[in-house]
């Protein structure tokens, strides 16, 4: 399972080093949307521009008229009489600037993604193999910006807040292409000679990085559901461990996706399974039976695993605010980073 390492184009190292720094800028720009699309989500403010205009919509209200205009569309959704019930022009301009500037970032972030990887292409940058598999980036981009849109038309009529299905699919899009990102900056990055990996442990790091990944969208479901602002307590919910309310809804997988105190209840058993088993990896690299490169991988993992775990519990006890809120995404998305960097590093080590 060990894979042989890639060498920069013949005669051209700096474009190998282009290809590195290219791909650290396409990791930095999904962290910085996923903050910002957290504040936006947070802060209510996803739905407050109703049309979806690629080019023409870059620029903000530059008038009065414009301004009044751009209002009296957000007053035509439910969000207007329910979240936002009598919200004046200038609350409604505070929540207009935050998805402006989310929308700003993402359309920043596709140029990231696309025009660094034509020109590396043209110029010869880009390893063979490596050609379809970083094509896909600027094409996901593209997708993601569409299912963005596709999401936010969810609250525009009848609801009053976006679908959990389309927010969790937006943020499993996101977190596919920070996937590609990462590990191939993992493939681009030079290794020492490792000793080998027994096949239980590859497995096992493969099952931790999965687990917490679905953990990660289950999160997306609290968020869609806005879960977190209930059974503020821990580690008992409604002073049960299973919480009231619980299994309601059918058929059973509706009530796993629809129903907010099974929403809430999955993410905790998910989170804390999660981090068990991350946290018990990381220990177990104490035996020696990884090398120093991958067992120092899996230690940073479990070291981000643990800040989230109590951040996570931290940001429910206090009702999710904003900031922790923020912040306990942040860190979901860096422990996802992580643990596809260990997973590499095991994955590419010699078989034992």
């Amino acid at each position: 399972m060990s894979a042989a390492p890639l060498v920069p184009p013949a005669g051209r190292p700096h474009e190998f080093r282009s290809l590195q720094r290219w791909l650290v800028a396409c990791i930095v720009a999904v962290f910085l949307t996923v903050v910002v699309g957290g504040i936006t989500r947070l802060t209510e403010s996803g739905l407050s521009i109703t049309e979806w205009r690629p080019v023409s919509g870059v620029l903000p209200p530059m008038s009065a008229a414009e301004w009044d205009q751009a209002f009296a569309s957000f007053q035509r959704i439910p969000q207007a009489e329910t979240t936002h019930k009598g919200i004046t022009l200038q609350g409604f301009k505070l929540i207009f600037w935050w998805e402006w500037f989310h929308r700003i970032l993402a359309r920043s972030v596709g140029l990231v993604f696309a025009v660094p990887f034509l020109v590396l292409l043209w110029r010869g940058g880009i390893p063979e193999r490596l050609r379809y598999r970083l094509a896909a980036l600027p094409l996901l981009t593209l997708a993601q910006g569409a299912l963005g849109w596709y999401m936010v038309r969810s609250g525009l009529s009848v609801r009053s807040t976006v679908s959990a299905y389309r927010l969790t699919a937006h943020l499993a899009l996101a977190l596919g292409i920070l996937v590609v990102a990462v590990w191939t900056l993992a493939d681009l990055r030079p290794r020492a000679r490792e000793s080998s990996v027994p096949p239980a442990w590859r497995w096992t790091v493969f099952g931790a990085v999965a687990l917490l990944f679905i953990t990660l969208l289950s999160g997306g479901f609290v968020a869609g559901l806005r879960a977190g602002t209930i059974f503020n307590t821990f580690p008992l919910m409604g002073g049960a461990i299973v919480p009231p309310g619980y299994g309601q809804l059918t058929p059973w997988w509706r009530d796993a996706f629809e129903n907010p105190a099974s929403a809430q209840f999955h993410h905790r058993v998910l989170a804390l399974t999660t981090g068990t088993l991350v946290l018990a990896l990381a220990w177990r690299t104490r035996a020696g039976t990884l090398g120093a490169d991958a067992s120092r991988a899996v230690r940073l993992m479990g070291g981000v695993v643990l800040v989230q775990v109590a951040l996570g519990i931290t940001t429910l006890l206090l009702a999710v605010p904003t900031v922790l809120g923020v912040l306990h995404q942040f860190t979901g998305v860096l422990a996802l980073t992580t643990g596809v960097f260990a997973l590499h590093r095991v994955m590419v080590a010699p078989d034992a």
